[in-house]
């Protein structure tokens, strides 16, 4: 047994140095490859993304399991212990640095090089006159990221670590124990169990070392506001995304698959590539996205970009000519979002769209969930729910209302109805309580 077993381990004075990468690669057959310190294939983890890829997994999925296992494996690296010797003191003190642990800073892609990885940085400082990270904004009421690891990162973390040894477990590939066990309140119930009605259903797969992550309403961006943004915008084809985002519902990196053909004006209708199931789905749009579209293909011709059937309908503005990618979009979206001092994000347009469909009394739920493509009905039903905007001014009128019963006088009593008349009847007849 290694010292760090039987010792309690240091971890104010550990660090973590940023070695090894996941690394993308033209393999369609292996679209992420985990590079360990030297430069080798991590091979446990490369037969998990072969795993996840014959489950139907997308490659962006494969993706952010990968990031979630560098994260564990350069703990792994830097306390000196296998993957398959890892224990539960290992798993726990890892989940006590993720909370405790600043996150490194991302390196610009103009500073990228073919130098050696740096060790792990600290976030610097903010600037003078910049918000302090973690602080709500202003204008949207959502936090800036912070300076530590967020609950939900720390726990979808936490969940791919203990499936990636539960598939070796299962293989007979890895340790004999998850060094990520189970909650100990879950640890004993047996499958398809009777349950308390009156008792709270829990996750039975839940990690003990996860941490409870707060469940919060999706945000919508109010109309006037998508109005500021949307004026902000430099370009022909930035206000047709927009448009598209918010009559259509579509995920930010679905609405970058369509090609040229997809787009049909004439049916009002644009196709993409579901990011679940991958299937094919022509989706409605507003009319008004079909205009700035058409004002961007002219555009877009004229200036040389591609143009044929096949090709990608999003492209950059400057050659060379690179099919749009997510984080260009983004990047445009931010620009637009700094110039009101909003931080929202592009699937919160997608919220939008779906706030906007679910309270139009003429939309049924069950269209609004075949729009967003979910699964579950329940899934479109927060929808209904009234948003953080709503339910502010609503409160503030309450508030307003109250104010304004403390300061007018009470409204002076009906005057008595002459001789020979019955009060009661003369209630009735003008409708008075």
């Amino acid at each position: 047994m290694t010292e760090s077993h039987t010792t309690a381990r240091d971890l104010a004075a550990l660090v973590i140095p940023q070695q090894g990468h996941l690394q993308e690669t033209d393999d369609p057959w292996e679209p992420y490859q985990l590079v360990d310190p030297t430069g080798q294939v991590v091979e446990p983890v490369a037969a998990y993304f072969r795993e996840l890829q014959g489950a139907s997994s997308p490659a962006t999925t494969i993706r952010s399991y990968g990031n979630d296992l560098l994260r564990w494996f350069r703990f792994l690296w830097a306390i000196d212990i296998p993957w398959d010797r890892a224990t539960r003191t290992d798993a726990r003190d890892f989940a006590r640095w993720l909370q405790t642990a600043d996150k490194p800073a991302r390196v610009h892609w103009r500073s990228k090089g073919n130098s050696e990885p740096a060790d792990d940085v600290p976030l610097p400082a903010p600037r003078s006159g910049r918000a302090e990270p973690g602080s709500p904004n202003s204008v949207t009421g959502k936090r800036r990221p912070g300076r530590k690891y967020a609950a939900s990162t720390r726990a979808h973390c936490e969940t791919v670590v203990r499936i990636f040894y539960d598939f070796h477990l299962e293989s007979g590939s890895g340790p004999i124990m998850n060094p990520f066990p189970l909650h100990r309140s879950r640890k004993s119930v047996r499958a398809h169990a009777h349950r308390n009605p009156m008792q709270e259903q829990g996750n039975e797969r839940q990690g003990r070392y996860r941490p409870k992550v707060p469940k919060q309403l999706p945000r919508r961006i109010p109309d006037e506001k998508f109005n500021e943004i949307f004026a902000g915008l430099k370009s022909n084809r930035d206000r047709a995304l927009l448009a598209f985002w918010v009559s259509t519902g579509a995920r930010s990196e679905e609405l970058l698959t369509s090609l040229h053909r997809d787009a049909d004006p004439g049916q009002q209708l644009i196709g993409v590539i579901r990011k679940g199931s991958r299937e094919y789905q022509q989706l409605p749009a507003s009319a008004d996205a079909f205009v700035w579209l058409r004002l961007y293909q002219e555009e877009s011709r004229r200036a040389g970009a591609p143009h044929g059937r096949r090709d990608s309908l999003w492209w950059t503005l400057r050659r060379p000519w690179r099919p749009l990618n997510y984080s260009a979009a983004r990047a445009m979206f931010n620009r637009a979002n700094e110039l009101i001092g909003a931080n929202w994000t592009l699937h919160d347009l997608r919220h939008t769209a779906a706030y906007r469909m679910a309270q139009d009394p003429a939309i049924s739920l069950t269209d609004v969930q075949w729009v967003l493509g979910h699964a579950k009905l329940t899934t479109t039903q927060i929808y209904l729910s009234p948003s953080r905007d709503e339910v502010i001014e609503n409160v503030i009128a309450h508030h307003a209302r109250q104010a304004r019963k403390l300061t007018e006088p009470a409204p002076a009593p009906p005057p008595p109805p002459g001789p020979g008349y019955n009060p009661a009847s003369l209630d009735i007849l003008f409708g008075r309580p």
